[in-house]
């Protein structure tokens, strides 16, 4: 029997964070697990994405109301990331992804040292964007969608540090940049896994209804508070990664 007082604020939840900084399947994924013990995986992780496809298309839409996305960079970034999601997931068969675990645990860790010490970090934009930023673009979404195709937790914490390392933004605007790719690449792992085997839809649709409205919520409260209200949830979503990471390497 389905326990939707688990799965709704668990969807809820997990969409009022990833509208903010991402980092939503960390919620919603343990649960799914948990409450499906004997489900294939595949199916698991298409049902997560279905359930946070709708609230990462509402948290874009809100964003694009209010926040000058720069898709000068945006646009290439998402076409690589496309094609970089499906040869990550092709390079699987190649390499087994608990090989990625350690290096992304050194990257997360240098992340979030960076954007404490670094108080001034993505408070404000800091250059405007240049022609050949599309380019360093595309290869910036190219190598992400790779990562989130092979192994993929913190995507989103990866998207937003390097929106605004790579290219000056803030961290309204890096987490706006940061929604279209996780727009597409959600499509992108939709389709896949449909394609591979049976979705809980009746879950997926009534979690996504949940993870829409935690959206509503999340997007609100960033727009609102802004800049430092976004850098502090950030940190807060990269010390759990790390702390997730770490547990699954001692285990």
């Amino acid at each position: 029997m389905i326990d939707w007082t688990i799965l709704a604020p668990a969807a809820f939840f997990a969409g009022m964070v990833d509208a903010v900084v991402g980092g939503g399947g960390l919620i919603q994924i343990p649960v799914l697990l948990g409450q499906f013990p004997q489900t294939a995986i595949p199916t698991l992780f298409g049902t997560n994405k279905l359930a946070s496809i709708a609230g990462t298309g509402a948290a874009l839409w809100r964003y694009t109301r209010s926040v000058r996305i720069p898709w000068l960079v945006v646009l290439p970034g998402t076409a690589a990331a496309l094609v970089g999601a499906w040869a990550g997931a092709a390079l699987v068969a190649w390499l087994p992804r608990e090989t990625m675990r350690p290096l992304v645990v050194v990257l997360m860790i240098a992340v979030a040292l960076y954007t404490f010490l670094k108080k001034d970090f993505g408070q404000q934009v800091t250059r405007p964007l240049l022609p050949g930023d599309r380019w360093k673009g595309a290869a910036f979404g190219g190598l992400i969608g790779l990562y989130d195709g092979f192994f993929g937790p913190g995507t989103g914490s990866f998207l937003i540090f390097g929106f605004i390392r790579l290219f000056g933004m803030d961290f309204v605007q890096g987490s706006a940049s940061a929604k279209v790719i996780n727009f597409a690449t959600n499509l992108s792992a939709i389709a896949f896994f449909a394609s591979h085997g049976p979705l809980l839809w009746q879950v997926g649709l009534v979690m996504a209804v949940c993870n829409l409205a935690g959206s509503y919520v999340g997007t609100r409260l960033a727009l609102k508070h802004g800049a430092g209200f976004i850098r502090k949830a950030f940190l807060g979503v990269v010390v759990v990664l790390i702390a997730k990471q770490l547990a699954d390497l001692a285990g």
